[in-house]
């Protein structure tokens, strides 16, 4: 039995909305540290299990007779190593917060610019990388800044929080009402 519900409750019947297990879960250290994100299907599981207890769940009416978890606490702490924050097109993206670093743009088709080009000796590295939308990309080309009447909104450089759950996903979550709670501010991601 789980909160009264017997336990074949928790997996699919006829009549579920497949949708109301698919969105995401906050998960915290016994601590309250964000360690993870998972889809609500693995939350409810480890809530099952025992291993975890619901902090928030979703307001909206659900078709599954349990509350939908938004964040859930482990019951027990999990060490983990601190992460390596690794250099990729995906965090370089997050860091810039998916925005051209020249003319402010939030566009789909967003690509990587070396601020010092390859061919002038510009390496791969954070402080190198921006996220410039392809009209900007193309217009800057192979030139240096100084060479072209373009700047940078900020200067790029590595961020020095490197949270639990990867970059993208911690600055993802920031946008939940209910999760800004649990995830802790960290102004020099872009600074």
């Amino acid at each position: 039995m789980f909160l009264g519900v017997a336990a074949p409750w928790i997996l699919p019947t006829k009549g579920w909305v497949a949708t109301d297990m698919n969105h995401d879960v906050l998960v915290l250290n016994s601590d309250y540290e964000p360690l993870n994100v998972c889809h609500a299907r693995r939350a409810l599981v480890m809530i099952y299990l025992g291993k975890a207890d619901v902090l928030h769940a979703l307001d909206r009416p659900s078709a599954a007779p349990l509350p939908a978890p938004s964040v859930v606490k482990l019951r027990h702490h999990v060490r983990r190593p601190m992460p390596e924050l690794k250099l990729s097109r995906r965090t370089v993206f997050a860091r810039d917060e998916y925005t051209c670093q020249y003319c402010g743009t939030v566009a789909k088709d967003l690509t990587i610019d070396h601020v010092i080009p390859k061919r002038h000796g510009g390496p791969s590295a954070w402080d190198n990388l921006v996220t410039a939308c392809r009209r900007c990309n193309m217009k800057k080309s192979d030139k240096m800044l100084s060479q072209t009447s373009m700047k940078l909104s900020k200067m790029p450089r590595r961020p020095r929080y490197i949270p639990y759950i990867s970059l993208a996903k911690y600055l993802h979550g920031r946008k939940h009402e209910v999760w800004r709670d649990y995830l802790p501010v960290y102004s020099d991601l872009r600074e």
